[in-house]
């Protein structure tokens, strides 16, 4: 099926923690007849650019999308010869997205400095990008920062250029300084599933606007993502989609790094709760704890064609990217009617 562009954004598709590489490659090519744009690969369970380059050889027209890389898990040159791989396996097909996590994962899951993940990160794309065009023209590697210091390149490791160019940098971003970041080193913005539609337009736009202003960018040129939290269904399995939605709620809702979410809609003592329910490892009451208007403030609910309807409502003219976040196991004909709303208008 060609993709119709009479929908208001890109539509991707993945995102799944759970799927595998091979899984992953055979639902790409499966999403590719079915109308999505992009196939978009998240690193909790597995290595998101091996995913890819599985994904790149089983479709032509997909694009490919790390949503996203753990950036301080890795370095600036390890992050530039994978993308580059795998923008050269695709055919200029892939998006290099990136995130920082947070400080603990950091330091204690990879064993990785953390510092200033704003200035890092913005350092770390730069360092990124000296490197293509070392790679791209033959120019000297001269790249000396705060946190990375890149100065030696020679032919023998040197690949050879992208006949497509690199490819572009998308930053994940939830706080208002890494969302200036985005827009100032970044091509893109990858916003958080835990995100509200006043909280993008109010909070996020505006600082991705002065990250790319500050950058001498036009801030309409930065794209925006979007994983938008659904709960879809109908009868039993709307029932099923809905408790499974508040528990990814409640998880988000529990983390200090997202509570300005909250904040931003005076539900701070929610994070409070919640917070104090995870120390306690209650994690499966916590959705309990989420009333009914944090849930569809957050999440659009319903049959396919009615969160086909309210995605479209609160996201066109607002992101250029949109997939779908579900912590529970869509049916492909539900995935299939989400994809002809939002196609049809």
């Amino acid at each position: 099926m060609p993709t119709d562009t009479t929908a208001p954004f890109r539509l991707d598709v993945g995102g799944d923690p759970g799927i595998d590489p091979l899984a992953l490659a055979q639902r790409a090519a499966e999403a590719e007849g079915e109308g999505f744009d992009g196939v978009s690969a998240t690193e909790t369970r597995h290595d998101p650019f091996l995913s890819l380059a599985l994904a790149a050889r089983e479709t032509t027209r997909l694009e490919l999308l790390s949503t996203v890389a753990v950036a301080f898990a890795r370095n600036p040159m390890t992050v530039a010869q994978s993308a580059f791989d795998l923008q050269a396996v695709s055919g200029g097909r892939f998006l290099l997205g990136l995130g920082s996590q947070v400080q603990p994962h950091v330091e204690k899951r990879f064993s990785m400095p953390w510092s200033r993940p704003a200035a890092r990160m913005a350092e770390f794309v730069r360092a990124v990008r000296a490197i293509w065009t070392t790679w791209q023209t033959g120019e000297p590697l001269r790249f000396r920062g705060e946190f990375y210091t890149h100065t030696l390149m020679t032919p023998f490791f040197s690949p050879p250029p992208v006949p497509s160019g690199p490819p572009p940098v998308w930053v994940a971003a939830v706080g208002e300084r890494m969302t200036e970041v985005a827009g100032e080193v970044g091509d893109g913005l990858h916003a958080h599933s835990f995100t509200t539609p006043h909280y993008l337009r109010d909070v996020s736009l505006p600082a991705l606007a002065r990250g790319a202003e500050r950058a001498g960018k036009d801030p309409g040129s930065v794209g925006v993502a979007l994983p938008a939290l659904i709960a879809v269904g109908e009868g039993p399995s709307l029932d099923t989609a809905i408790r499974a939605t508040r528990a990814t709620i409640a998880f988000y809702g529990s983390t200090p790094a997202y509570l300005p979410v909250l904040e931003a809609h005076g539900w701070a003592e929610l994070h409070e709760r919640l917070h104090q329910a995870s120390r306690r490892g209650d994690w499966a009451a916590m959705g309990d704890l989420v009333p009914d208007e944090v849930l569809e403030t957050f999440a659009a609910i319903g049959s396919a064609d009615a969160v086909a309807r309210e995605l479209r409502a609160r996201f066109a003219g607002v992101v250029t990217r949109l997939s779908f976040s579900a912590s529970y196991p869509i049916a492909p004909e539900t995935s299939a009617a989400l994809v002809r709303g939002l196609r049809a208008g």
